[in-house]
C-alpha cells in the first residue's frame, strides 16, 4: 500500500492518499527512509507490474500466462513459482468470465479516437486538455475504495475528485460534474481509457452538455 502512495504522490497529495488507505503519514516517511533488500524492491516492482497486467486484460490471467506476460514486459526470466506466489500474497486471481445471454456489448459509436496520443508538448494553457482515471485501493479487511480524478496535463494540478466503495457510472459522473461546476467555461479536450463509465450513454450526454471533446486509449 505505501508503494501505491509512492506511486501516485506526484498526482494527488500524500495526506490525501494516506487517508483514503488509512496509513499515518510518519508511516509512510518511515518506509521511505527504511532500507529495504535487492529482494523486496525486486518483488514490489513485479507486484505492480503484474497489478497493471491484471487490470489491462479485466483479471482473466491466471499465474501461467501472468509470467509469460511479465516476463516479455520486463524483459525477465522469472519463474512460474515466483509469480505465484506474488499473486497469492496479494490476493490477485483470474476471474473465469461466462458468456450471458443478455450480455450487450458497448457501443462502439462512444469509442472515441485517441487524439492526444501522447502529444503532450501540444499542451500550452490551463484547461485544454484534461486526464481521468479511476483508481482502486485496497484497504484493511479487504475492502475497497474507488478514486475517481480529473487533472490539468497543463500542470497536473486536480480539477476534481471524488472517493466511493463502489466503481460504477455515478462515480465518474459525479468527478464530471464536479469538475465544470468549478470550471463552468471550459471546455476542454478529456483523455481516458475505455473503461466502461467512459464508453457509457451517460458518459455521452454529459460530453453533450458540457461540450467537451473525448479522446481514449
Amino acid at each position: 500500500m505505501y508503494l501505491t502512495i509512492h506511486e501516485l504522490r506526484r498526482k494527488f497529495p500524500v495526506t490525501k492518499l494516506c487517508k483514503i488507505i488509512r496509513v499515518s503519514r510518519s508511516s509512510y516517511y518511515k518506509w521511505i527512509r527504511r532500507i529495504k533488500s535487492n529482494s523486496q524492491i525486486e518483488n514490489e516492482k513485479v507486484q505492480q507490474k503484474i497489478l497493471k497486467i491484471h487490470d489491462e486484460v479485466n483479471k482473466i490471467y491466471g499465474y501461467r500466462r501472468m509470467t509469460v506476460a511479465v516476463n516479455r514486459e520486463l524483459g525477465t526470466n522469472y519463474n512460474e513459482k515466483r509469480i505465484r506466489r506474488i499473486m497469492r500474497i496479494n490476493h490477485i486471481q483470474s476471474i473465469i468470465r461466462r458468456r450471458k445471454a443478455n450480455w450487450v456489448k458497448s457501443s462502439a459509436a462512444h469509442i472515441a479516437e485517441n487524439i492526444l496520443n501522447r502529444k503532450f508538448h501540444e499542451i500550452t494553457k490551463p484547461n485544454q486538455v484534461w486526464c481521468t482515471d479511476v483508481t482502486e485501493f485496497k484497504c484493511k479487511n479487504n475492502r475497497k475504495i474507488y478514486l475517481s480524478a480529473i487533472i490539468d496535463l497543463y500542470d497536473y494540478s486536480i480539477i476534481s475528485h471524488v472517493i466511493s466503495n463502489r466503481n460504477n457510472n455515478a462515480l465518474v459522473m459525479d468527478t464530471l460534474k464536479a469538475a465544470f461546476q468549478a470550471n463552468p467555461s471550459a471546455k476542454p479536450l478529456i483523455h481516458s481509457d475505455r473503461g466502461f463509465q467512459y464508453t457509457s450513454h451517460e458518459y455521452n450526454r454529459l460530453k453533450e452538455k458540457f461540450g467537451f471533446k473525448v479522446s481514449m486509449s
